[in-house]
């Protein structure tokens, strides 16, 4: 049995997987997250601050949801969120297409593909291993 404390309000829990939050705090945060994202459906122009003030949520937590791709900008003009590789403004995530697309270039070919096997040429006949057939 694993038990910690809870990250956000220190109450001991039993651990089993995830943040490191206890499930009173866990539940909090999905509704806080619901209500966050409910705000932004009705006003998909809203930035981080006024959404924040509004829903009575922490900047930095929705910060968090937009880096976990749980919530997006409408559009890139007015996005707090800058890709983590080359700096150009983003509505979600860590990185932009570009870098997304260069990363995973980077590992595909950084992993070595099997080769497929080659066939054996034909044998002739002429080996003394031949079985005959009268």
């Amino acid at each position: 049995m694993d038990v910690r404390n809870c990250r956000k309000c220190g109450r001991l829990f039993n651990y089993i997987a995830g943040m490191g939050i206890c499930p009173d705090c866990q539940r909090k945060s999905e509704e806080d997250f619901q209500k966050v994202k409910d705000y932004l459906m009705e006003n998909p122009s809203a930035t981080v601050a006024v959404t924040a003030e509004a829903c009575e949520v922490e900047i930095g937590q929705i910060k968090q949801w937009l880096r976990e791709e749980r919530l997006t900008f409408s559009s890139v003009e007015g996005s707090e969120l800058t890709c983590e590789s080359c700096g150009k403004p983003i509505i979600s995530g860590r990185f932009c297409e570009q870098c997304k697309n260069s990363i995973a270039k980077g590992l595909n070919s950084a992993i070595a593909k099997p080769e497929a096997p080659r066939p054996e040429p034909p044998k002739s006949g002429k080996g003394p291993s031949k079985m005959r057939f009268l």
